[in-house]
């Protein structure tokens, strides 16, 4: 036991003595957490919005007003003409285009009904389907309105039109704030990448400066030796975790709604993951580079199907299988779970059960995969 201590305190020596180190484990966790969490947003605002309007009419007015009083859109300017508005949108000026053709509010009054055109740059499919979503939400509730406007008065005798009102409960995130999604699984990445980086580089370095083999030919045991070695990454992960949470809190707001103990309690075996896959990448690489390269190339097939930034259920099945044996997916789950949901030690059972078995996997790897003697 004395032997690991004396290799934990030894490593944590190091740990601060290493310039380039420090920065990562204290600076990185705390800008990348702040600037990831604004940036990664599902919501699209200041849409270039411009339109064709070849009624000019009050309805055509009040339609462009209606979108011009919206935080999503952004409205340049009255086209002439389609040409014009398609050179735009093909220069990236325009990203929505709206035309009102000839003889709208006549036709609307008439026939009680008509069709708006609306033009999308679709180059981006995810954000076009959800600026056609914003432009149909407000047409819709235009609709009623404008029909109820327009009718005449011996219509407006015979017609009651009914509405049907719909009150929406949204539970775990009342106030559709896409960083209280966002912020769990932007930590979950940074606990899982620095001590990834870290663990897989420090043992490389120790071949690098060839320490390595002069604590090869000492008789501390291996085991001794890994445990010594990765100890401090894992209380660092766990120190990156409890600063992302306060982060979380005091500056996303957040809500903490699960326990504490059990988002540690599994984040303690999650790491052990990580340090496993660190710690079997360093044993089959002979500089930081190497592991660098190594590690980041698994970790964009994690984080890409993880689901934090696309849904896993919109995945291909074959890919849906693959995850299965994501780890970062559990801890993603788990986070918005114990976060949001308030979910106890039962409801993540299965994730915890299957990250222990990876735990065990990795490091049964790793451990094998060590030599201690050249």
């Amino acid at each position: 036991m004395k032997t690991i201590l004396y290799i934990i305190q030894k490593e944590f020596k190091q740990i601060f003595r290493n310039k380039a180190m420090l920065p990562i484990i204290f600076v990185m966790p705390l800008i990348q957490l702040i600037i990831l969490s604004n940036a990664a947003t599902f919501d699209i605002k200041n849409i270039k919005f411009a339109y064709v309007d070849h009624d000019h009419t009050s309805t055509s007015r009040a339609i462009v007003k209606k979108f011009n009083a919206s935080t999503y859109f952004s409205v340049l300017s009255d086209f002439p003409s389609n040409e014009v508005a398609n050179d735009a949108m093909l220069n990236g000026k325009v990203d929505v285009v709206l035309e009102i053709p000839q003889y709208f509010e006549r036709d609307l009054q008439n026939e009680k009904r008509n069709n708006l055109g609306v033009t999308i740059n679709a180059i981006d499919g995810a954000a076009a389907g959800v600026e056609n979503a914003y432009v149909l939400q407000i047409i819709q509730s235009l609709n009623n309105n404008l029909m109820m406007d327009l009718l005449n008065p011996t219509d407006a005798l015979t017609i009651r039109p009914k509405n049907i009102t719909t009150l929406p409960s949204f539970w775990y995130n009342e106030t559709l704030n896409y960083k209280t999604f966002m912020v769990p699984g932007i930590l979950v990445l940074l606990v899982t990448m620095i001590t990834l980086f870290l663990s897989g580089m420090n043992i490389v370095r120790e071949k690098e400066i060839g320490t390595l083999e002069q604590i090869n030919v000492t008789p501390i045991k291996k085991s001794q030796f890994i445990i010594g070695k990765l100890f401090p990454f894992w209380v660092i992960g766990l120190a990156i975790l409890t600063v992302g949470l306060i982060i979380a809190k005091v500056i996303f707001n957040v809500p903490i709604v699960g326990s504490l103990l059990l988002m540690y309690l599994y984040t303690s075996i999650y790491i052990l993951v990580v340090l496993g896959i660190g710690l079997f990448i360093s044993n089959f690489t002979d500089t930081q580079q190497q592991a660098m390269f190594i590690a980041w190339f698994f970790m964009v097939i994690f984080i890409l199907m993880s689901g934090l930034f696309t849904p896993i259920e919109s995945m291909p099945k074959w890919a849906q299988t693959i995850t299965d044996f994501n780890p970062i997916k559990y801890f993603v789950e788990v986070m918005r779970m114990v976060m949001l949901k308030g979910s106890g030690l039962v409801d993540i059972m299965p994730q915890l059960l299957n990250t222990l078995l990876f735990a065990l996997i990795m490091n049964g790897l790793a451990v094998w995969s060590y030599k201690k003697t050249n």
